[in-house]
């Protein structure tokens, strides 16, 4: 079976997560951060594609992006990915040993709403839920630190949200989010299923042709 149609279309928000090589580290010490982050900042002046939330990890990356033009977000990140591996190899003479990251970037739509805001919290406390800090704020390398600095650090990343953020947002980043929250986009990642109202996540998901990713994997039982 070919590669389900991993929908770019502009003014659309989407969850773009990439992983390194066998989950080998992508980022090894502070001074890879921090030429990432003036990475990114490259990339959104040459590419049509906003950064609304994002969190780098040692070893992955989160993105919730929303491109201008169709087909901003692949050519923003494939680019990134590109010259991140490139710069990485000749950093620590590593070429020829092997790829950096594990394959194309995973991604999947967000409904603009509660839902957006759901995946924006999944994603700024990735590293609190990692237990790499013990507030997702202390995190240096991602959006909730940048939006709650005044004003936001050099270099400049982030694009106004689409819905506002909820009062004292850091105490909700910082609160666990459901089980039922962490389950529905964690499925959502794996397949590359829309993360919306059911009536939301119907219309789009016929729309771009993505209604297998809303199936249950595995074979169907045999009637007997």
């Amino acid at each position: 079976m070919g590669r389900p149609k991993r929908p770019d279309e502009s003014g659309s928000i989407y969850h773009a997560i990439n992983r390194g090589n066998a989950r080998g580290a992508i980022f090894r010490k502070p001074e890879d951060y921090d030429a990432f982050e003036r990475l990114l900042a490259v990339g959104i002046a040459r590419y049509p594609c906003q950064i609304l939330a994002y969190q780098l990890m040692p070893n992955h990356w989160h993105f919730v992006l929303r491109p201008t033009e169709d087909g901003g977000m692949s050519s923003f990140l494939r680019w990134v990915s590109l010259t991140h591996t490139m710069r990485l190899h000749a950093h620590y003479q590593t070429a020829g040993e092997g790829h950096v990251y594990q394959g194309r970037f995973k991604s999947f739509p967000i409904q603009d709403d509660e839902h957006f805001l759901a995946v924006c919290r999944y994603v700024e406390r990735n590293a609190l839920r990692a237990g790499l800090v013990e507030r997702a704020e202390e995190w240096k390398w991602g959006s909730l630190s940048r939006w709650l600095a005044t004003p936001e650090p050099e270099p400049k990343l982030l694009s106004p949200w689409p819905v506002p953020r909820s009062p004292q947002w850091d105490e909700r980043v910082n609160a666990t989010l459901s089980e039922k929250e962490m389950q529905t986009i964690r499925r959502c990642v794996n397949r590359g299923s829309p993360f919306g109202g059911r009536q939301w996540v119907d219309t789009v998901s016929r729309r771009l042709g993505l209604e297998t990713t809303l199936r249950c994997r595995g074979r169907p039982k045999k009637e007997s």
